[in-house]
Protein backbone atom coordinates (compact mmCIF):
# COMPACT_ATOMS: atom_id res chain seq x y z
CA UNK A 1 0.00 0.00 0.00
CA UNK A 2 1.30 3.87 -1.01
CA UNK A 3 0.47 5.94 2.23
CA UNK A 4 1.21 8.67 0.28
CA UNK A 5 -0.90 8.85 -2.91
CA UNK A 6 -3.88 7.21 -4.14
CA UNK A 7 -2.30 7.22 -7.67
CA UNK A 8 0.23 9.25 -9.98
CA UNK A 9 -0.78 12.17 -11.97
CA UNK A 10 1.56 13.90 -13.78
CA UNK A 11 0.98 17.28 -14.96
CA UNK A 12 3.39 20.13 -17.28
CA UNK A 13 3.75 23.98 -17.31
CA UNK A 14 4.93 25.23 -20.11
CA UNK A 15 8.43 25.35 -20.13
CA UNK A 16 9.04 21.84 -21.85
CA UNK A 17 6.03 20.41 -22.79
CA UNK A 18 7.77 17.77 -25.26
CA UNK A 19 9.50 16.05 -22.37
CA UNK A 20 6.55 16.06 -19.91
CA UNK A 21 4.62 13.89 -23.14
CA UNK A 22 7.68 12.02 -23.70
CA UNK A 23 7.41 10.72 -19.83
CA UNK A 24 4.05 10.28 -20.11
CA UNK A 25 4.13 8.36 -22.85
CA UNK A 26 6.96 6.41 -21.43
CA UNK A 27 4.98 5.54 -18.32
CA UNK A 28 1.86 5.23 -20.34
CA UNK A 29 -0.13 7.93 -18.30
CA UNK A 30 -1.89 10.54 -19.88
CA UNK A 31 -0.67 14.16 -19.26
CA UNK A 32 -2.92 16.05 -16.84
CA UNK A 33 -5.55 18.37 -17.57
CA UNK A 34 -4.71 21.96 -16.65
CA UNK A 35 -4.07 25.18 -18.52
CA UNK A 36 -1.17 27.82 -17.83
CA UNK A 37 -1.77 30.82 -19.50
CA UNK A 38 -1.39 34.38 -18.58
CA UNK A 39 -3.94 37.42 -17.97
CA UNK A 40 -3.76 40.69 -20.22
CA UNK A 41 -1.37 42.30 -17.47
CA UNK A 42 1.47 38.93 -17.61
CA UNK A 43 0.26 37.62 -14.03
CA UNK A 44 0.40 33.81 -14.64
CA UNK A 45 -3.05 31.72 -13.74
CA UNK A 46 -3.62 27.85 -13.50
CA UNK A 47 -6.60 26.62 -14.24
CA UNK A 48 -7.49 22.59 -13.55
CA UNK A 49 -9.97 20.66 -14.72
CA UNK A 50 -9.28 17.13 -12.69
CA UNK A 51 -9.11 15.64 -9.20
CA UNK A 52 -5.89 15.62 -7.51
CA UNK A 53 -7.62 14.56 -4.15
CA UNK A 54 -4.87 12.44 -2.75
CA UNK A 55 -2.93 12.21 -5.56
CA UNK A 56 0.64 11.85 -5.77
CA UNK A 57 1.45 14.96 -8.05
CA UNK A 58 4.51 14.92 -10.01
CA UNK A 59 4.53 18.41 -12.02
CA UNK A 60 7.53 19.05 -14.57
CA UNK A 61 8.51 22.46 -14.98
CA UNK A 62 12.20 23.77 -16.61
CA UNK A 63 13.31 27.12 -14.96
CA UNK A 64 14.53 28.13 -18.28
CA UNK A 65 14.62 31.10 -20.36
CA UNK A 66 11.71 33.03 -19.71
CA UNK A 67 13.05 31.97 -15.91
CA UNK A 68 11.41 34.29 -14.27
CA UNK A 69 7.87 33.57 -16.14
CA UNK A 70 8.73 29.50 -15.64
CA UNK A 71 9.48 29.79 -11.99
CA UNK A 72 6.21 32.02 -11.26
CA UNK A 73 4.20 29.46 -13.04
CA UNK A 74 5.65 26.43 -11.19
CA UNK A 75 4.74 28.13 -7.74
CA UNK A 76 1.42 29.09 -8.87
CA UNK A 77 0.88 25.28 -10.19
CA UNK A 78 2.41 23.64 -6.39
CA UNK A 79 0.33 26.14 -4.80
CA UNK A 80 -2.86 25.06 -6.72
CA UNK A 81 -2.70 21.49 -6.09
CA UNK A 82 -1.85 22.17 -2.82
CA UNK A 83 -5.08 24.08 -2.07
CA UNK A 84 -6.55 21.17 -4.16
CA UNK A 85 -5.59 18.52 -1.58
CA UNK A 86 -3.15 16.52 -3.68
CA UNK A 87 -1.68 13.73 -1.39
CA UNK A 88 1.98 14.88 -2.21
CA UNK A 89 3.61 17.07 -4.90
CA UNK A 90 7.41 16.73 -6.52
CA UNK A 91 8.53 19.12 -8.38
CA UNK A 92 10.45 17.96 -11.61
CA UNK A 93 12.97 20.18 -12.60
CA UNK A 94 15.31 19.05 -14.93
CA UNK A 95 16.71 22.29 -15.64
CA UNK A 96 17.44 24.33 -12.34
CA UNK A 97 17.44 27.94 -12.88
CA UNK A 98 19.77 30.37 -10.97
CA UNK A 99 21.64 27.92 -9.37
CA UNK A 100 24.64 29.29 -10.72
CA UNK A 101 24.12 32.08 -7.58
CA UNK A 102 25.10 29.96 -4.92
CA UNK A 103 27.13 31.72 -2.73
CA UNK A 104 28.42 35.38 -1.85
CA UNK A 105 30.93 35.89 -4.56
CA UNK A 106 31.34 39.63 -3.88
CA UNK A 107 29.82 41.65 -0.47
CA UNK A 108 26.03 42.08 -0.98
CA UNK A 109 25.19 39.56 -3.46
CA UNK A 110 22.18 37.48 -3.09
CA UNK A 111 21.82 33.97 -2.79
CA UNK A 112 19.75 33.48 -5.60
CA UNK A 113 19.33 29.70 -5.20
CA UNK A 114 18.70 29.70 -1.66
CA UNK A 115 15.61 31.87 -2.34
CA UNK A 116 14.13 29.75 -5.11
CA UNK A 117 14.85 26.70 -2.63
CA UNK A 118 12.77 28.72 -0.17
CA UNK A 119 9.60 29.63 -2.57
CA UNK A 120 9.53 26.50 -4.00
CA UNK A 121 9.37 24.64 -0.28
CA UNK A 122 6.70 27.81 1.08
CA UNK A 123 4.55 27.00 -2.71
CA UNK A 124 4.04 23.52 -1.11
CA UNK A 125 6.16 21.00 -2.77
CA UNK A 126 7.08 17.76 -0.54
CA UNK A 127 10.41 17.08 -2.56
CA UNK A 128 11.96 17.92 -5.81
CA UNK A 129 13.36 16.29 -9.16
CA UNK A 130 16.20 17.73 -10.98
CA UNK A 131 19.15 16.68 -12.95
CA UNK A 132 22.96 18.05 -12.91
CA UNK A 133 22.61 20.83 -10.33
CA UNK A 134 25.66 23.28 -11.39
CA UNK A 135 26.66 22.76 -7.90
CA UNK A 136 25.73 19.54 -5.65
CA UNK A 137 25.53 21.42 -2.11
CA UNK A 138 22.29 23.04 -3.89
CA UNK A 139 20.44 20.80 -2.11
CA UNK A 140 21.36 21.47 1.41
CA UNK A 141 19.62 24.57 0.88
CA UNK A 142 16.41 22.80 0.56
CA UNK A 143 14.29 21.17 3.77
CA UNK A 144 12.76 18.91 1.68
CA UNK A 145 14.10 15.58 -0.23
CA UNK A 146 15.67 16.31 -3.56
CA UNK A 147 17.02 13.87 -5.83
CA UNK A 148 19.81 15.38 -8.44
CA UNK A 149 20.37 12.64 -11.34
CA UNK A 150 22.75 12.61 -13.46
CA UNK A 151 23.12 13.09 -17.29
CA UNK A 152 26.63 11.53 -17.82
CA UNK A 153 25.31 7.65 -18.23
CA UNK A 154 23.41 9.28 -21.57
CA UNK A 155 26.50 10.76 -22.83
CA UNK A 156 28.73 7.61 -21.74
CA UNK A 157 26.03 5.40 -23.81
CA UNK A 158 26.50 7.62 -26.66
CA UNK A 159 30.18 7.66 -27.08
CA UNK A 160 30.33 4.16 -26.22
CA UNK A 161 28.65 3.54 -29.36
CA UNK A 162 30.14 6.30 -30.97
CA UNK A 163 34.43 5.44 -30.64
CA UNK A 164 33.44 2.12 -29.26
CA UNK A 165 35.72 0.45 -26.38
CA UNK A 166 38.93 1.87 -27.60
CA UNK A 167 40.25 4.84 -25.51
CA UNK A 168 43.45 5.39 -25.87
CA UNK A 169 43.79 7.61 -28.26
CA UNK A 170 40.46 9.83 -26.42
CA UNK A 171 40.73 11.78 -23.44
CA UNK A 172 38.48 13.67 -21.18
CA UNK A 173 38.29 17.10 -20.82
CA UNK A 174 37.50 19.62 -17.63
CA UNK A 175 36.31 23.01 -19.52
CA UNK A 176 37.50 24.28 -15.96
CA UNK A 177 38.57 23.65 -12.53
CA UNK A 178 35.03 23.61 -11.08
CA UNK A 179 33.85 20.67 -13.38
CA UNK A 180 36.51 18.24 -12.85
CA UNK A 181 34.79 16.00 -9.92
CA UNK A 182 32.61 15.80 -12.90
CA UNK A 183 35.08 15.20 -15.42
CA UNK A 184 36.87 12.92 -13.68
CA UNK A 185 33.90 10.23 -13.13
CA UNK A 186 32.93 10.49 -16.83
CA UNK A 187 36.36 9.45 -17.28
CA UNK A 188 36.59 6.68 -15.10
CA UNK A 189 33.46 5.23 -16.29
CA UNK A 190 34.41 5.36 -19.92
CA UNK A 191 38.26 4.14 -19.07
CA UNK A 192 39.68 7.16 -20.34
CA UNK A 193 42.05 9.87 -19.13
CA UNK A 194 41.35 12.54 -17.55
CA UNK A 195 42.61 16.43 -18.97
CA UNK A 196 41.56 20.14 -17.51
CA UNK A 197 41.67 23.52 -18.99
CA UNK A 198 43.12 26.00 -16.59
CA UNK A 199 41.51 29.65 -17.41
CA UNK A 200 41.18 32.97 -15.45
CA UNK A 201 38.23 34.69 -16.00
CA UNK A 202 38.86 38.14 -16.06
CA UNK A 203 35.02 39.69 -16.05
CA UNK A 204 31.92 37.52 -16.06
CA UNK A 205 30.60 35.76 -19.17
CA UNK A 206 34.51 36.14 -20.51
CA UNK A 207 37.33 33.92 -20.12
CA UNK A 208 41.37 34.00 -20.77
CA UNK A 209 42.55 30.03 -21.52
CA UNK A 210 46.06 29.59 -19.59
CA UNK A 211 47.07 26.50 -19.97
CA UNK A 212 46.06 22.84 -20.55
CA UNK A 213 46.97 20.06 -17.79
CA UNK A 214 47.19 16.50 -19.43
CA UNK A 215 48.63 14.69 -22.33
CA UNK A 216 46.42 15.66 -24.84
CA UNK A 217 48.62 16.08 -28.14
CA UNK A 218 47.32 13.67 -30.95
CA UNK A 219 44.31 12.66 -29.31
CA UNK A 220 40.54 13.42 -29.23
CA UNK A 221 39.14 15.43 -26.78
CA UNK A 222 35.65 15.05 -25.59
CA UNK A 223 34.68 18.07 -23.31
CA UNK A 224 31.80 17.76 -20.57
CA UNK A 225 30.24 20.60 -18.37
CA UNK A 226 26.64 20.76 -16.83
CA UNK A 227 25.53 24.06 -18.79
CA UNK A 228 26.41 25.82 -22.11
CA UNK A 229 25.13 29.63 -21.26
CA UNK A 230 27.18 32.11 -23.74
CA UNK A 231 29.10 29.41 -24.81
CA UNK A 232 32.55 31.29 -24.48
CA UNK A 233 34.20 28.85 -21.90
CA UNK A 234 33.80 25.71 -24.15
CA UNK A 235 34.56 27.31 -27.09
CA UNK A 236 37.31 29.01 -25.91
CA UNK A 237 38.13 25.62 -24.08
CA UNK A 238 38.18 23.69 -27.54
CA UNK A 239 40.00 26.30 -29.17
CA UNK A 240 43.12 25.86 -26.85
CA UNK A 241 43.07 22.36 -26.93
CA UNK A 242 43.77 22.23 -30.42
CA UNK A 243 45.83 25.41 -30.48
CA UNK A 244 48.04 25.01 -27.41
CA UNK A 245 47.67 21.10 -26.55
CA UNK A 246 47.71 19.83 -30.18
CA UNK A 247 44.39 17.55 -30.02
CA UNK A 248 43.18 16.46 -33.51
CA UNK A 249 39.49 16.52 -32.89
CA UNK A 250 36.95 18.08 -30.23
CA UNK A 251 33.36 16.94 -29.09
CA UNK A 252 31.29 18.60 -26.18
CA UNK A 253 28.21 17.47 -24.37
CA UNK A 254 26.78 19.29 -21.24
CA UNK A 255 23.54 18.51 -19.85
CA UNK A 256 21.94 21.66 -20.14
CA UNK A 257 22.00 24.12 -23.55
CA UNK A 258 21.23 27.61 -22.07
CA UNK A 259 22.38 28.89 -25.55
CA UNK A 260 21.87 32.69 -24.43
CA UNK A 261 23.38 35.71 -26.12
CA UNK A 262 26.17 35.11 -28.98
CA UNK A 263 26.30 31.04 -28.34
CA UNK A 264 25.25 29.87 -31.44
CA UNK A 265 27.31 32.12 -33.15
CA UNK A 266 30.14 31.24 -31.04
CA UNK A 267 29.85 27.08 -31.83
CA UNK A 268 29.47 27.37 -35.50
CA UNK A 269 32.89 29.55 -35.77
CA UNK A 270 34.53 27.15 -33.39
CA UNK A 271 36.96 23.84 -33.53
CA UNK A 272 33.91 21.81 -31.74
CA UNK A 273 32.85 18.95 -34.36
CA UNK A 274 29.47 18.10 -32.02
CA UNK A 275 27.68 19.49 -29.32
CA UNK A 276 25.64 17.41 -27.27
CA UNK A 277 22.75 18.33 -25.04
CA UNK A 278 20.04 16.71 -22.58
CA UNK A 279 16.69 17.83 -23.76
CA UNK A 280 16.33 19.47 -20.08
CA UNK A 281 15.73 22.80 -21.82
CA UNK A 282 14.03 22.45 -25.42
CA UNK A 283 15.67 23.98 -28.39
CA UNK A 284 14.06 27.53 -29.81
CA UNK A 285 14.02 28.10 -32.92
CA UNK A 286 17.14 31.07 -32.88
CA UNK A 287 19.64 27.79 -30.93
CA UNK A 288 19.06 25.56 -33.71
CA UNK A 289 23.05 24.61 -35.06
CA UNK A 290 24.00 22.04 -37.53
CA UNK A 291 26.92 20.81 -34.66
CA UNK A 292 23.94 20.52 -32.13
CA UNK A 293 22.19 17.43 -31.04
CA UNK A 294 19.58 16.48 -28.60
CA UNK A 295 19.38 13.24 -26.37
CA UNK A 296 16.40 12.25 -24.95
CA UNK A 297 16.32 12.14 -20.70
CA UNK A 298 12.49 10.75 -20.69
CA UNK A 299 13.21 7.79 -19.54
CA UNK A 300 15.70 8.81 -16.83
CA UNK A 301 12.99 11.10 -15.65
CA UNK A 302 10.27 8.35 -15.91
CA UNK A 303 12.36 5.99 -13.98
CA UNK A 304 12.51 8.14 -11.41
CA UNK A 305 9.17 9.12 -11.25
CA UNK A 306 8.08 5.70 -10.91
CA UNK A 307 10.35 4.70 -8.09
CA UNK A 308 9.71 7.87 -6.41
CA UNK A 309 5.81 6.79 -6.62
CA UNK A 310 6.79 2.84 -5.24
CA UNK A 311 8.71 4.48 -2.75
CA UNK A 312 12.18 2.32 -3.46
CA UNK A 313 15.47 4.01 -4.25
CA UNK A 314 16.56 6.07 -7.31
CA UNK A 315 19.88 4.85 -6.49
CA UNK A 316 20.77 2.66 -8.89
CA UNK A 317 20.22 5.74 -11.61
CA UNK A 318 23.58 7.02 -10.60
CA UNK A 319 25.21 3.80 -11.60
Amino acid sequence: MIAHGKNMKIFSGNANRPLAESICKILNLPLGNLDVGRFSDGESFVSIYESVRGSDVFVIQSTCTPVNDNLMELLVMIDAFKRASAGRITAVMPYFGYARQDRKAKPRDPISAKLVANLLTRAGADRVLTMDLHASQIQGFFDIPVDNLLGSPLFLQHFNEKFGTDCDDTVIVSPDVGSVARARAFAEKLGMNLAIVDKRRPKANACEVMNIIGDVRGKRAILLDDMVDTGGSLCNAAKALVEVGGVTEVYACASHGVLSGPAIERINNSVIKELLFLDTIPPRPDTISDRINYLSSAQMFADAIEYIYEEVSVSRLFL
